[in-house]
C-alpha cells in the first residue's frame, strides 16, 4: 500500500502476450497494487482488450478487465509502475520512454539487463542490488528494473545457499524449458510433438551471463561480477510451463550431501514483507524421479531441487525446476515491485 492506505495504480505493457497475460492473473487480487491500464501494439489501441486478447491461462480471462480499452504502449497512460511483458524487438525505447517520464518500469526483456546502472534482480538473492537506480538520470523518480532470463531466476536461487558457504567455481547446466516461455503462438505443433528442439536462440548466452551480475558482490554503486564460470545448452520440450535444468557445480570448498541439502531448505529470504515471496524459498525432494513439472510447478514461487549426486573432480550434480512464468516472468516483476514499495523508492 502506499502512505494514503490506497492501492498503487500500474500499468501493463504488452498485455495481450503470454506475460501480460499471467500479470492479470497473478494481480486480480493483488493487496498493494491494482491495474488501471493496459497496453498493447498499435493495431489494438482503442479496442477492448477481451475482444483482442487470445486468453491462454489456467483460469478464465477476470471480467473487471475484459472492458478496459487498450492504450497504445506510450508515456501519459494511468499508473505509476509499469510492468512490461514487451517483446525484446521493441521494448528497449518503450522502456525507456515511460522510465524518462517517471514510471517505474519493470522490465521482463533482455534489453536492460546488463547495463551497468539497472539491478537485475532476484529480491530473495541481490535485494541489495537496487540500489543501482540511485545512478539512473531518468526524471520525476523513474527508473528501470529487471527480471533475468527465466531459467536463470531458478539457477540463481539454487546456487545462492551454495556460493555463500562454499563458493561456487563453475557450472554445467542443460535445460528442458517449457513451451510458454516461447510465448503464443510459440513453436509450432509440427516442430515440438514427439520431438525435442536443442536450440534456443540467444538463450544460452543469457545463462552463461546472467548470473555473475546477480550474484556480484556490490559495493559502492558498483557490482564486482561472480567469477564462476557457466556452460549452458538449452532445449526446447513439450512441456507446457515448468523450467527443468540438470546441473553440475563445483565448489571451492568441501561439503556433504547432508550439509547441501540442508543450506537448500533453510535458505529464507533477507527481505521481509513481500507478498509474492513464499516461506520456503528451496524445497528438495528425496525422491529419486523429482522434481517434474506436472508434480512440482503448482508450488509458484518455490524452486524444486531433488537427485543431488557427487560427481567426478569434486563436483555435485542436480536437478531443479521453476516455474517459469510465476517464479520466472510475471510472479519475478511483481515481487521486483514489492521490493521498490518495501524499500521506499515509490
Amino acid at each position: 500500500m502506499n502512505n494514503t492506505g490506497k492501492k498503487i495504480p500500474v500499468c501493463i505493457l504488452g498485455a495481450t502476450g503470454m506475460v501480460g497475460q499471467k500479470f492479470l492473473e497473478l494481480l486480480e487480487n493483488h493487496p498493494q497494487f491494482e491495474v488501471v491500464a493496459l497496453a498493447a501494439s498499435e493495431k489494438s489501441t482503442g479496442k477492448k482488450y477481451g475482444e483482442i486478447v487470445n486468453w491462454q491461462q489456467d483460469l478464465p480471462l477476470p471480467s473487471k478487465y475484459a472492458n478496459f480499452v487498450l492504450h497504445e504502449c506510450k508515456s501519459g497512460i494511468p499508473g505509476k509502475i509499469a510492468f512490461s511483458g514487451l517483446d525484446s524487438s521493441v521494448a528497449g525505447e518503450i522502456e525507456t520512454d515511460f522510465a524518462e517520464n517517471g514510471y517505474i518500469v519493470i522490465s521482463n526483456s533482455k534489453n536492460h539487463r546488463m547495463n551497468g546502472h539497472v539491478p537485475l534482480l532476484v529480491p530473495e538473492v541481490n535485494h541489495e542490488h537496487l540500489e543501482l537506480v540511485k545512478k539512473q538520470n531518468f526524471s520525476s523518480g523513474g527508473m528501470i528494473i529487471t527480471n533475468p532470463n527465466c531459467s536463470v531466476v531458478g539457477l540463481t536461487m539454487a546456487l545462492k545457499p551454495l556460493n555463500d558457504l562454499w563458493n561456487v567455481e563453475s557450472v554445467d547446466v542443460v535445460t528442458l524449458q517449457a513451451l510458454s516461455g516461447a510465448g503464443y503462438p510459440g513453436v509450432p505443433s509440427m516442430e515440438i510433438v514427439d520431438n525435442i528442439i536443442p536450440y534456443i536462440s540467444g538463450e544460452e548466452e543469457k545463462i552463461e551471463t546472467e548470473p555473475g551480475k546477480i550474484l556480484g558482490t556490490f559495493s559502492n554503486g558498483i557490482i564486482d561480477f561472480h567469477s564462476m564460470k557457466i556452460n549452458a545448452q538449452c532445449n526446447r520440450v513439450c512441456v507446457l510451463n515448468g523450467h527443468l535444468e540438470c546441473m553440475t557445480v563445483k565448489l571451492s570448498k568441501k561439503a556433504t550431501s547432508s550439509e547441501i541439502i540442508a543450506a537448500w531448505n533453510n535458505f529464507r529470504s533477507p527481505v521481509t514483507g513481500l507478498i509474492s515471496s513464499p516461506p520456503q524459498l528451496l524445497q528438495y525432494f528425496y525422491e529419486s524421479n523429482y522434481p517434474q513439472p506436472r508434480k512440482q510447478r503448482h508450488l509458484g514461487m518455490t524452486v524444486s531441487i531433488g537427485r543431488l549426486q557427487e560427481a567426478t573432480f569434486g563436483r555435485w550434480k542436480f536437478v531443479i525446476l521453476s516455474h517459469n512464468t510465476v517464479r520466472g516472468a510475471a510472479g519475478g516483476a511483481i515481487l521486483n515491485a514489492e521490493l521498490v514499495v518495501r524499500q521506499g523508492y515509490l
